[in-house]
């Protein structure tokens, strides 16, 4: 004997149970009007009880759209991006869409499909992090569809979310100097044009900036990039540096993960953070509080930044004829151990 599944719940089984409008359950599916907090309560409360699933496709197809936006981040293996993608999903499920992730750095290439996909709507927008504008689909591509450009590179095709990286970079580098360290080096530095990322580009400038306006020369021997971007290239870069045999009493870090590489490098070696050298990171990732010592590392509110995307990508889903704009968040310096002291500096 087969049994019979019971019926699937509407949105009037919804309201019936809840005590309100059919419309106002549609208000809380859909998220275009708002709705009193009590009254959302009361009818998300019935919807768990009845198992009630919205047919969000249909909704989308109304609208002709698939309910589905791609977010593309440069390497997927690191903690920031893990951080920053948990933070982007988060929104988006409020917002009632679905996410396809996407890694990029290795497969510029990939922008392409993206973009593609988007044309042919099967998804409804795109999140991008390009590494380099040299190599991304946005100074190529003719007809771009909705898009948010996230991260440092410099572009006025497509709206844009990011934070100042060059004034962050030069406000670790200050907070530094104000530390009484004047032999700076950088792990992740690299202007070669033809390998140099935004990232890179705009962090070594604003840390060119802070070094100018001390006084101080910039000394190509303290700036050592190694790839990837990960704790072993910290440690990496951090033991090239050390070959070099040159002196430093403080490193500025282009993201948290090279800075702890670099932190496991200088304790191999007997060099003590902050006693002997000062260390900073950027991106201030979960692991940046509980390192030994803890990491000063410049900080912004994640969520607020996944907020400011879905936003200005709803906005241009909604109409395509607006100029591009430009959003920039603010930053702020997270002080902890790491820099907490004044260096006696390294000597090889």
């Amino acid at each position: 004997m087969t049994a019979t599944l019971p019926p699937r719940a509407t949105m009037k089984d919804v309201a019936a149970l809840a005590g309100v409008s059919i419309k106002t359950v549609s208000n809380v599916v859909t998220g275009t009007v708002s709705v009193r907090e009590e009254t959302r309560a009361r009818v998300e409360s019935a919807m768990m009880q009845l198992d009630f699933v919205p047919n969000l496709s249909a909704r989308g197809l109304r609208k002709g759209r698939s309910g589905i936006i791609a977010v593309a981040l440069p390497d997927l293996a690191t903690a920031f991006s893990a951080e920053l993608m948990h933070r982007i999903v988060e929104a988006a499920h409020e917002r009632g869409l679905a996410v396809q992730i996407e890694e990029t750095a290795s497969v510029p290439e990939r922008e392409k499909e993206l973009v593609s996909r988007a044309r042919a709507h099967l998804v409804d927008g795109l999140i991008l992090n390009p590494i380099r504008l040299e190599d991304s689909v946005i100074k190529y591509s003719d007809r771009l569809p909705p898009l948010v450009v996230i991260g440092e590179v410099e572009q006025n095709r497509a709206d844009h979310v990011r934070i100042d990286s060059r004034l962050a970079a030069a406000d670790a580098t200050r907070h530094l100097l104000s530390r009484g360290a004047t032999r700076i080096a950088v792990v992740g530095a690299d202007d070669d044009p033809s390998v140099a990322t935004a990232t890179s580009r705009l962090r070594l400038e604003g840390i060119h900036d802070a070094l100018r306006d001390a006084g101080i020369a910039r000394d190509p021997a303290l700036e050592v990039n190694r790839l990837p971007w990960s704790m072993a290239g910290g440690a990496d870069a951090a033991r090239t540096l050390l070959a070099r045999g040159v002196a430093f009493d403080g490193i500025v870090a282009l993201t948290d993960s090279l800075a702890l590489g670099a932190l496991h490098t200088l304790h191999d070696h007997g060099i003590r953070v902050p006693d002997d050298v000062l260390v900073t990171g950027f991106d201030d990732v979960e692991f940046s509080k509980y390192t030994s010592p803890s990491l000063t590392s410049v900080a912004f509110d994640r969520r607020a930044f996944a907020e400011a995307a879905l936003g200005l990508l709803e906005s241009r889903m909604d109409d395509r004829s607006t100029p591009p704009r430009a959003l920039t968040l603010s930053h702020h310096l997270l002080e902890r151990a790491s820099t907490d002291g004044r260096p006696r500096g390294y000597r090889p």
